[in-house]
């Protein structure tokens, strides 16, 4: 028989009961987490968010008590009565290990079925089980403390801000479907039938307008939507922490992204200097690789084109640079290891060579102070094998990874982006990432433009008000390849955590840029008309970024995806498993929005 709370009021939580409530009466309401039958002496561990306390049920002292705890299973929802005495051997693994409550009374609230899963920290359920059984998964400590991060991160975001002088404004859900980079999710109106509203993928239009309307500072905790495939750190709805200045220069949006995060990493206890570095993209893509790079480890690349002779370029496919790095103490890696770095290059269109420098047990020619061994040597001959090793300050030990790639793209490194990921996952395998780092990065001086295979044209890089660099404009017609944006990121650890730019917010530079884009009129209007509008009513300059919540919370809470600190989170391929969803509507619904469903043929 289950028992009514009536007026049962908790007095202290599980997890918060130390030596100093000795002899205090108790009364703590959570889970039954653990069960041990001794006789008489029962014991149930009971949880709530905050931890959990060991509860004495005494068969001599308070047998209705102990009778009504043999009752009690794992899981069930109880209410206990007692008094907190000091444990006669402490427990050092629960915070609340010096003290243990000995009940006087029990009121078992609800029952539970047997748990898909065991709630503790380290479990073996598959994440598609932890996910359908989310309000299961989410009792469990670890995702508390994630949950519970979140919101200490957050709410130090919105100290920062407000201190900062900017005001938080709400933009709408429902809006119209506008070009962002990727597809919009479609909302159809039911009093407007055959049209659509969109769920926002980024505030940016309505931001703009903020500083249009004399705002001056906005920020925004703000949910965004994006209809595209799903990663480790992406998922299609997403938070951010949304922001626009008036009259910025770029440094003073990058002060109030630094102060947040120093501000955030600091709940954590984590310690970031700031001022962040910053580096221009094409210098960071020549020696990284990657526009989000790593930089807890060396392994920099090294450009070693003039290595490789015509002929041998011929012969290997090679377009483009060939770049370099060495990989410490990966001489001795064996040919299957170098194959399976080979075939990650091809997959990703490209080529990668091995220069084995002082390898134990090879035989090849000396080049020098050491032995190297390699089958670029036939190739480019051994003094260039030996050229290529020294620009990469090759040691001995060292394994060397040259890499090209079969196409040049317009404007790109092509090598340099697929030795980026050869060396991010050396990086890894070698063990030379220096986790206990915090590597900020700003980016800036990107593309404005950049090449569509499918259109054969240059098309914008970011969205079309993306400000432009003052000395480039006069390239803007002849030579778009080589125009830079005002657009910024900024990178932590390898991930890129935010994006931003100095907005344009001149009439007749947006004309230019539209007109370099090709797009008429009529395109615009349909697109952007109501912002264009907008722009024609003194519009001042402006700036901003928006800044991913998910994964700064991720990279903080040390977990390697975000739906670890997303409460409800959706898998892979886009399903909440829990609530079952997406899923089929009832056809009255669609009748009400003049909506039939078609069908999709699968390809084979």
């Amino acid at each position: 028989m289950l028992d009514f709370l009536g007026n049962l009021k908790r007095t202290h939580y599980c997890g918060e009961l130390r030596a100093k409530d000795e002899n205090r009466d108790a009364l703590v309401m959570g889970w039954v987490a653990r069960r041990r039958d001794l006789g008489n002496l029962l014991f149930l561990d009971v949880r709530d968010r905050t931890g959990i306390v060991q509860v004495v049920f005494n068969k001599e002292t308070q047998p209705a008590a102990h009778a009504k705890a043999e009752q009690a299973r794992s899981e069930f929802v109880v209410a206990v009565e007692g008094k907190v005495i000091k444990r006669q051997k402490a427990n050092p693994e629960l915070a609340s290990g010096e003290v243990e409550l000995v009940a006087s009374k029990l009121h078992i609230l609800n029952n539970s079925r047997t748990p898909p899963f065991p709630i503790e920290d380290e479990i073996n359920a598959a994440e598609e089980t932890r996910l359908r059984f989310r309000y299961i998964d989410l009792r469990r400590s670890k995702p508390h403390r994630n949950l519970a991060l979140r919101h200490r991160i957050i709410l130090e975001i919105r100290k920062v801000m407000d201190e900062l002088g900017f005001l938080e404004v709400e933009t709408p859900m429902l809006t119209r479907s506008t070009p962002e980079g990727a597809r919009d999710f479609l909302v159809p109106s039911r009093i407007h039938h055959g049209q659509f509203y969109a769920l926002p993928q980024s505030p940016q239009i309505f931001k703009q307008i903020l500083m249009i309307a004399g705002l001056d500072k906005y920020f925004q905790i703000v949910k965004c939507f994006r209809d595209e495939d799903q990663r480790a750190d992406r998922q299609l709805e997403f938070t951010q922490l949304d922001l626009e200045m008036s009259f910025p220069r770029q440094e003073d949006i990058f002060h109030v992204i630094e102060q947040v995060m120093v501000r955030a990493c600091a709940v954590v206890g984590i310690r970031a200097e700031a001022p962040f570095p910053h580096m221009q993209y094409k210098d960071v893509i020549r020696k990284y690789g990657s526009d989000k790079p790593d930089l807890r480890f060396g392994m920099e690349l090294h450009e070693v084109t003039s290595c490789f002779p015509e002929d041998a370029k011929q012969k290997l496919q090679i377009k483009g640079n060939v770049f370099a790095f060495a990989a410490p103490g990966a001489a001795g890696y064996s040919r299957k290891q170098r194959d399976e770095f080979n075939e990650k290059a091809k997959s990703l269109g490209g080529g990668a060579y091995f220069v084995q420098c002082g390898a134990e047990g090879t035989i090849s020619s000396s080049l020098g102070d050491f032995f190297m061994l390699s089958t670029l040597e036939k190739l480019i001959t051994a003094e260039n094998v030996k050229k290529l090793a020294e620009a990469c300050g090759a040691k001995p030990g060292d394994l060397v990874v040259a890499v090209s790639a079969k196409e040049q793209i317009k404007g790109t490194e092509a090598a340099a982006l697929i030795a980026g990921q050869l060396r991010l996952l050396l990086g890894e395998a070698l063990g030379v990432i220096d986790k206990s780092q915090w590597k900020f990065l700003w980016l800036t001086g990107f593309p404005l433009f950049e090449w569509s295979e499918t259109d054969k044209s240059w098309v914008s890089a970011q969205h079309p008000f993306t400000g432009i660099v003052d000395e480039d404009l006069e390239k803007l017609e002849s030579a778009p390849w080589e125009v830079r944006s005002k657009g910024y990121d900024l990178v932590l650890n390898g991930y890129e955590l935010g994006s931003g730019s100095i907005r344009i917010y001149r009439q007749d530079i947006q004309e230019r840029l539209f007109k370099a884009l090709g797009l008429s009129e009529e395109q615009l209007r349909r697109r952007f008309g109501f912002f264009l509008d907008a722009l024609t009513y003194g519009t001042p300059p402006h700036g901003g970024i928006a800044l991913g919540i998910d994964r700064v919370v991720m990279l903080l809470a040390g977990e390697k995806s975000i739906r670890e600190v997303i409460a409800f989170a959706k898998t892979t391929a886009a399903q909440d498993l829990m609530a079952d969803s997406p899923s089929p509507v009832d056809k009255d619904q669609l009748d009400q929005l003049g909506i039939a469903v078609k069908e999709v043929s699968k390809e084979k």
